[in-house]
């Protein structure tokens, strides 16, 4: 099925000089970062409007060298997951820096930004991609990747993308990682403000009132991917099962966004539990998610719900001032020995595109 981008005008990339000019490029460097889906998780997928926020306290970078000595088109890349927070430091040695299981589809982002850059000229280069975006977490954590050395890779290049560009070789990776990627990651992950997408169409919604938002680590997940099986697989059998939950799921965003934009966040945390009980209906919850989405209510939170694929992953609770937000999160380690992060929903405007 082709994939919808946002409605953000199509533009070009503009030219950057021959493709010898721009191999002598001596480094490009990109960085990106997490996300959470506050709303309309897995709805988002078959259109309906999702809601998502960027956690700039996750972050991952990339850097591209040219290539010392090496066969035109050789790639040598290295793929570090590094601690939980913002990598820093200088960048270790492609040579010797040891390399784990990089995220899907990053292999067909190198060649597809490579190719549109020197066409079947492309020079060696020396990858390193360093994420602190927990994978399998409904984290962002590929979008992030993809977001990070797509700017790398065109600084490399000199490429001067656009910011529906940007977007459209984030996809390619996206859907190669997820088999069918709504595009709210790829948006996400490099936005300052959240991010509204609805059929297609990126906007950043208005917010009433500044609150915080706790995101606990269940300490496992669910590839994207299989979620969104899973979830197919079972509308497939039961008819009129997807209708009814895009319906529920596209009632309680709308009902989330009236509340945000008038900044009644106990009505939006109400919101984000009865969220969490449509989803833990469809089997997309884990008894690990649902007591952390207990305790943090029980601790004050105004509501709280499982985030992003499910089947493990994140949860996410809302409070309304950063104190109480920091009780939510110290009461989840003590207690159930969850690894939080405190990000703000900041009062702002909305406004078309992000």
């Amino acid at each position: 099925m082709t994939q919808r981008r946002p409605d953000t005008g199509r533009t070009t990339i503009p030219a950057a000089g021959t493709a010898a000019d721009r191999s002598t490029q001596p480094a490009g460097n990109g960085t990106a970062h997490g996300k959470v889906i506050l709303l309309g998780e897995h709805a988002v997928v078959y259109g309906a409007p999702a809601l998502a926020l960027p956690i700039p306290e996750l972050g991952c970078r990339a850097r591209v060298v040219r290539q010392a000595r090496s066969e035109p088109e050789a790639v040598s890349y290295r793929f570090l997951q590094t601690p939980a927070g913002i990598p820093s430091g200088p960048f270790p040695s492609p040579a010797t820096s040891p390399q784990e299981t990089a995220p899907e589809g990053i292999h067909d982002l190198i060649r597809a930004v490579l190719r549109e850059a020197f066409g079947g000229g492309a020079p060696g280069v020396d990858v390193t991609l360093e994420s602190g975006v927990p994978p399998a977490r409904g984290l962002g954590s590929s979008a992030a990747c993809a977001r990070a050395l797509t700017h790398a890779l065109a600084g490399f290049a000199g490429l001067r993308l656009s910011a529906d560009e940007v977007f459209r070789y984030v996809q390619v990776s996206e859907n190669a990682a997820h088999g069918r990627a709504s595009g709210i990651d790829a948006l996400a992950t490099g936005s300052r403000r959240p991010v509204l997408l609805d059929r297609g169409r990126a906007t950043t919604p208005p917010v009433g009132a500044d609150g915080w938002v706790v995101v606990a680590d269940s300490g496992s997940g669910a590839s994207t991917k299989d979620a969104v099986t899973m979830l197919s697989d079972g509308f497939a059998q039961a008819a009129g099962s997807r209708e009814r939950f895009l319906e529920r799921s596209a009632t309680l965003t709308r009902e989330g966004l009236r509340h945000l934009e008038r900044g009644d966040l106990a009505a939006l945390g109400g919101v984000f539990t009865a969220c969490h009980e449509l989803l833990a209906g469809l089997g997309l919850t884990t008894a690990r998610t649902d007591a952390l989405a207990r305790a943090a209510l029980e601790a004050g939170a105004l509501g709280a719900k499982m985030s992003g694929g499910g089947l493990g992953g994140c949860v996410i609770a809302l409070t309304a001032t950063g104190q109480a937000a920091g009780a939510v999160a110290a009461l989840l380690l003590r207690e159930q020995g969850a690894l939080c992060w405190v990000t703000p929903l900041t009062r702002g405007e909305g406004h078309d595109g992000i």
